[in-house]
């Protein structure tokens, strides 16, 4: 197989250059391991065992980052399914994101944001996902009729932002995503439409193939409302130079690309492959936006880091950041909100909620003692202290 470097000198020789020549051509999608030379007869017997439950699905171009000849290649645990996903660890629904859901297919959990629930398919499956209940055949969260959603957003005119999400949005065609993003534009109130995505690291070529993409992002990413696009690069290695070719057209189309990445154990839980995944973004020009501790989602016990452990970790990374590179928060997506890491000393933690369910908890600061076993917000006992954003002291302003 081709390695990346190799693909993308391929690429660029093959009509990348954007001067009228063959356009690259797109990668092949992969469903069944059968289609996976480098797996030996036994490890695919034992891996179509966690394929039964956890569905797998990949491509041609995004194996080719894969070197096979290393047991721990981060790209391989991204994408390839490992035994221990059949642990018993975890719920499928650790966020409790159906709690939210106002009607079908919308969530709305943080005042100002509501989730579009718009597909249940990604370009290619990451074995951590927290949502790998939505493509499971039971899942009846989404819909592909949204008329229900765009109407509770008309009604809700606190709703300034809205993040298309699934499943991938942008694994639809651009003819069928341009109507949502043209409907959700013609709400006057919303400011901001967020498209969560990890095509621009898994399949690039959906990007610079399709100029109505383009053209799509031109007209409806204004100078007073932007389009943002929430991607989702984990590791060093998916920002190959037909990557980065992907993520500069979408910027000069007129969209704003974040990237957000979980913390995953033998991914990127080295603060030196984190800082270089945080610095390689900041030359491109995107900002780190979140780092988020694992779910503890069914299957996701492989990839979890203790929440002080990821502390660490993400601390020292930074160290080895300019500021402009540095800018990640390290949350957790819990039940009530995004509560934020920020900081331990020898015997405590502190957390303080990035963003609340509930107006009350907005802001508020806790303190518990420390525990290196936790996972989860919920594996911490009974706050020692508690501060919300309103308070005051005889040394402290009244925020």
């Amino acid at each position: 197989m081709k390695s990346a470097k190799h693909l993308s000198q391929v690429t660029e020789n093959n009509g990348g250059n954007g001067n009228g020549q063959q356009k690259p051509k797109s990668p092949k999608y992969l469903t069944r391991l059968g289609q996976i030379p480098q797996l030996g007869h036994e490890e695919r017997e034992q891996l179509e065992k966690v394929n039964e439950q956890f569905i797998f699905r990949s491509n041609d171009y995004y194996q080719s980052l894969i070197d096979w000849d290393d047991p721990e290649d981060p790209i391989r645990r991204i994408i390839m399914p490992d035994v221990r996903e059949l642990d018993d660890w975890g719920q499928l629904d650790a966020s409790n994101e159906e709690k939210y859901i106002k009607v079908k297919g919308l969530e709305h959990k943080y005042t100002s944001t509501a989730l579009l629930l718009v597909n249940e398919v990604c370009a290619a499956y990451c074995r951590f996902c927290f949502r790998k209940r939505l493509f499971m055949d039971e899942n009846e969260e989404v819909t592909k009729d949204i008329s229900d959603g765009l109407e509770y957003i008309r009604e809700h005119p606190e709703v300034s932002n809205v993040l298309l999400t699934g499943g991938d949005p942008m694994i639809m065609s651009t003819s069928k995503l341009e109507p949502i993003i043209q409907q959700i534009r013609e709400i006057d109130h919303v400011k901001v439409i967020r498209i969560g995505t990890k095509i621009p690291a898994f399949n690039p070529y959906r990007i610079i193939n399709d100029p109505s993409l383009h053209k799509m992002i031109r007209t409806y990413s204004t100078d007073e409302k932007k389009i943002y696009i929430m991607a989702h690069f984990n590791h060093p290695k998916e920002l190959t130079p037909i990557a980065i070719r992907g993520l500069n057209m979408l910027m000069e189309s007129g969209a704003i690309v974040v990237n957000q990445t979980p913390m995953i154990r033998g991914v990127n839980d080295n603060p030196e492959v984190l800082a270089e995944l945080f610095n390689q973004l900041s030359f491109i020009g995107i900002p780190p936006y979140y780092v988020f501790l694992c779910r503890p989602t069914l299957g996701n016990q492989p990839f979890a880091v203790p929440v002080e452990e990821g502390y660490e970790i993400f601390e020292q990374a930074r160290s080895f950041c300019s500021g402009l590179a540095k800018r990640a928060r390290l949350v957790m997506s819990h039940e009530t909100g995004k509560v934020e890491v920020v900081g331990m000393s020898d015997d405590q933690i502190f957390f303080k909620y990035n963003r609340a369910a509930d107006a009350e908890n907005d802001a508020k600061f806790l303190v518990f003692d420390s525990n290196p076993d936790a996972y989860w917000f919920d594996d911490y006992e009974e706050a020692q202290m508690e501060l919300p954003l309103e308070y005051s002291t005889e040394n402290a302003l009244v925020s």
